[in-house]
């Protein structure tokens, strides 16, 4: 079952890089589902093996 992960950066590639690091760090792959940017970057991923 994947595992909805968000977070926030500066910028799209910050955000991205973060759950990045969390799927490393977990062993697992990740999608991103969503991304929005207004006064800081948003982005919304599935973590799967």
């Amino acid at each position: 079952m994947a595992q909805t992960v968000s977070a926030t950066s500066l910028t799209l590639d910050g955000a991205v890089s973060k759950i990045a690091r969390q799927a490393k760090q977990q062993g697992d792959h990740f999608r991103v589902i969503s991304a929005d940017t207004n006064n800081y970057a948003h982005v919304t991923a599935e973590l799967y093996k």
